[in-house]
């Protein structure tokens, strides 16, 4: 083949390759302009009604008329303006109870499911040692008095010294300590109840022998119910004590019980990055338990951003923008995408609600160039995004 025909086929193929980039890559009709090659058919836009055709005006023609293009209103959204998580319910207070001293139980005052109040006996040891040494240390303490008034008396006549009578009187001292150390053993010996609460299941009963490390019971405060939950590290600084919250039972979804926050946690996890919050919920009816679940739902204020139809959103070599039509025109606007939901995108721009963005027909839209709308569309509204933060008391 000889060498003009080779160069006429290379020139055929590049042709039908730059036509071919100019029809179908994106942004190619603004690269064109920029180059200035107006001339090519896909590097214009669509011209005014009042606006002549040809070379260099900077508008397309579709059959002679300008093409019309569908656009949408700008609305706003709220996002991060409410938090959805998962906690665990805890009585207000829960003891273990134990005994002071070891021994064999003779006795069990309470059933399990009893309300007792503290202070309370729930149950009794073995206590005739102690009651042999309380009865021993009064007497003791009795002989003590008695010495003390004979030597008291011998003073009087100077036949017993002072030394003897102070001697006496730390006696009846030692013997009251002893009396009293007496009593406290035998008082020990009975197990009252620390808190008011609900008894649970008893793991002992009377006859068993126990030590100071054997729980008799478990009492829970019910009166009240805490609830557990961790919230993500961008809501920390806004979480305050105080603050209002509802919680719903996983097992009850229908049951809503309002509370508070009561505590919040003095760190941040470094492994779940959140931040442990404690709730507290009024329990009157006593209809809530200690490990319930609960979906709890706390309100902020959010962030609002201006939401566009997702058809408005473009790309270009520097990022994400949209045509926005302002006083007849096109206006090409940077945005930053913060959010993508199923009918809108939340941007970041120098946009506000109301303004109109092309959707439809971008392709015949230049910066600067009127603009000629066909239909005007309002997105639709997304329901408030909302952030759910899974999270157990066992974290």
């Amino acid at each position: 083949m000889s060498f003009w025909k080779q160069a006429l086929i290379s020139l055929i193929l590049l042709a039908v390759a730059f036509f071919g980039w100019a029809r179908f890559f994106p942004g190619s009709s603004e690269i064109l302009a920029r180059w200035g090659m107006d001339w090519v058919p896909f590097a214009t836009v669509a011209r005014a009604p009042d606006q002549p055709a040809g070379p260099g005006n900077g508008q397309r023609q579709r059959g002679g008329q300008q093409q019309a293009v569908v656009a949408a209103t700008v609305t706003e959204e709220t996002i991060n303006d409410r938090l959805s998580a998962i906690g665990t319910g805890r009585a207000r207070q829960t003891v273990a109870v134990t005994p002071y001293a070891a021994g064999r139980m003779t006795e069990m005052l309470v059933t399990s499911g009893a309300t007792v109040k503290a202070g309370d006996l729930i149950a009794k040891l073995d206590d005739e040692t102690e009651k042999i040494a309380v009865d021993r240390a009064r007497f003791a303490l009795d002989d003590a008095i008695a010495k003390q008034e004979r030597m008291q008396q011998l003073r009087t006549s100077n036949t017993a010294t002072s030394v003897q009578v102070t001697e006496a009187a730390l006696a009846v001292d030692n013997a009251r300590l002893a009396l009293r150390d007496a009593e406290l053993a035998l008082a020990r010996r009975s197990i009252p109840a620390p808190i008011s609460g609900v008894v649970g299941i008893l793991p002992v009963a009377a006859g068993n022998y126990v030590s100071t490390s054997t729980e008799i019971a478990r009492i829970d405060d019910r009166t009240s119910i805490l609830v557990d939950f961790w919230v993500p590290e961008r809501y920390a600084g806004m979480v305050e004590v105080g603050m209002p919250l509802s919680a719903a039972s996983v097992a009850r979804p229908g049951e809503v019980h309002e509370g508070k926050v009561s505590a919040l946690d003095n760190r941040i996890d470094d492994q779940s990055r959140t931040l442990q919050v404690q709730a507290l919920l009024e329990n009157p009816n006593d209809r809530l338990r200690a490990g319930m679940s609960f979906q709890v739902t706390m309100e902020f204020p959010g962030d609002v951003y201006p939401a566009v139809d997702p058809l408005a959103v473009q790309w270009g070599s520097d990022g994400a923008y949209v045509w926005l039509v302002k006083d007849g025109k096109a206006v090409r606007t940077d945005v930053k995408i913060i959010q993508r939901n199923t009918d809108t995108v939340l941007v970041q721009a120098a946009i506000s609600p109301g303004d109109i963005v092309v959707t439809e027909g971008v392709h015949a839209v230049r910066n600067g160039a009127p603009v000629m709308i066909g239909r005007t569309d309002t997105p639709r509204q997304t329901a408030p995004a909302e952030t759910a933060a899974t999270s157990t008391s066992g974290t």
